[in-house]
């Protein structure tokens, strides 16, 4: 080795991992900030069931990219817009930053004859990569190995992920504790009320919700809760140590290996990968692991389909904010979900009843229905605690009325055969 060239990354031990993941999944404190996540199709304005040209498409995130957001703006494999924003300290901060720069995007697409439209997933075909770099092609060429779920996934899968603080060390109304287990159960009241990804053909027929069906159908321990029933910091170190490795990355710009015969981080610790595993591998692994409700020192909820119309996606991130972070909302919040706790079963989501049915049924599941009503009422009470605007107040108000005291979710706006529409929330 020349004297000039830098030594290896020391290899990590299974016990140093351990502590690496136990110091960063969960950062406790007072409940302080909020963040969302916000994903988009990108379609033309008058035709939008047409497929953009992978020219055009990159044309138009060329023009985003040069926009002096605020927000972080980044490009999924199919071409879907994200826009990420900072932590913010109010939810009146979270939501005026993404809105100015929503705003920004969308007059510079306007200009080149395109939209921004909020649904789940993308009813087009056939489903396109636009975006090549080792990790997507890894990506792809590991998630094939599973089914078609996984181009569906990376491609044509949008969502609003709504960030929360992880919570306090202590017990109480804002332990850490109490919110993931609060975060997993009310997910599915998440995912019916927000269901926006109707499916009238292929495995999820009939579903109000596809994209949980996408998600499911993913490698189990890479899109799979860790069990309730286990402290959540043991329960993650746990999950992600056992997840299989999707890919090991190359050191000097060739294409990464993707690993056979089911190769756990456990495992590559412990000397069956192709290298040592180093502490960088293991943060990077934790970036490949895509569970409904993953800890990234705060806790990102990731169940929620992209919402319809300019403002559509202000009500899951306002009604998260109430439910975790207003202590009365939190407490109904609590309350109501230990009720679906028995629904929940012994597996953990997506893959139990509860999370099942709200995919396929969304609110027409009447325990699911009672249970997001009582969440959205008590919700926008906190709204007015938590200073929030005119525009979010109105916005909540109008989507609780429409949809959930009505037992309706966005996706049965779409046009659907009628037996679609008259789900009885009959669990399987």
């Amino acid at each position: 080795m020349s004297p000039d060239t830098p030594a290896p990354p020391a290899p990590i031990s299974e016990t140093q991992a351990e502590q690496l993941i136990h110091g960063i999944c969960f950062k406790t404190g007072p409940p302080r900030l909020i963040g969302a996540e916000l994903e988009w199709l990108v379609l033309d304005a008058e035709r939008p069931g047409r497929p953009l040209t992978s020219e055009r498409l990159t044309a138009a995130h060329a023009a985003a990219r040069a926009l002096p957001l605020r927000s972080r703006l980044t490009v999924e494999p199919g071409g879907q817009l994200e826009l990420s924003s900072a932590p913010a300290d109010s939810l009146t901060g979270c939501v005026d930053g993404l809105q100015a720069d929503l705003t920004a995007v969308r007059n510079v697409l306007h200009s080149q004859g395109l939209v921004l439209r909020g649904i789940g997933q993308d009813p087009r075909r056939p489903y396109r990569r636009l975006l090549k770099s080792h990790r997507y092609e890894a990506m792809e060429t590991y998630l094939d190995r599973a089914g078609p779920a996984g181009r569906a996934m990376m491609c044509a899968s949008a969502s609003v992920q709504v960030c929360v603080d992880a919570g306090q060390e202590e017990p109480g109304p804002f332990g850490h504790g109490r919110r993931w287990r609060l975060a997993h159960l009310l997910g599915a009241v998440l995912v019916a009320a927000f269901a926006n990804s109707p499916a009238h053909e292929g495995p999820y027929a009939g579903w109000r919700c596809a994209r949980q069906g996408v998600w499911e159908d993913l490698d189990s321990g890479r899109s799979l809760a860790p069990p309730l029933d286990v402290e959540p910091r043991a329960a993650w170190v746990r999950h992600a140590l056992d997840a299989r490795v999707m890919c090991v990355r190359s050191r000097d710009g060739a294409p990464w290996t993707v690993p056979d015969g089911g190769l756990t981080f456990r495992g590559w610790i412990r000397g069956a990968g192709p290298r040592p595993a180093t502490a960088e591998d293991l943060e990077y692994h934790l970036t490949t692991l895509f569970p409904p409700v993953r800890p990234r020192g705060h806790l990102e909820l990731r169940m929620i389909d992209a919402q319809p119309g300019d403002d559509g996606w202000l009500v899951p991130v306002a009604v998260v904010h109430a439910l975790f972070d207003d202590p009365e909302a939190a407490e109904t919040a609590d309350r109501v979900c230990k009720a679906l706790a028995d629904s929940y079963g012994p597996h953990p989501a997506p893959r139990n009843p509860l999370w099942r049915s709200a995919a396929r049924a969304g609110l027409a599941d009447p325990e699911l229905r009672a249970a997001a009503t009582a969440c959205f009422l008590a919700a926008a009470e906190a709204l007015p605690r938590l200073g929030a605007s005119d525009l979010v107040r109105d916005t909540v108000a109008d989507f609780t009325e429409r949809h959930v005291l009505a037992g309706r979710c966005p996706a049965d706006d779409h046009a659907q055969p009628r037996q679609q529409l008259s789900g009885k929330g009959t669990r399987p």
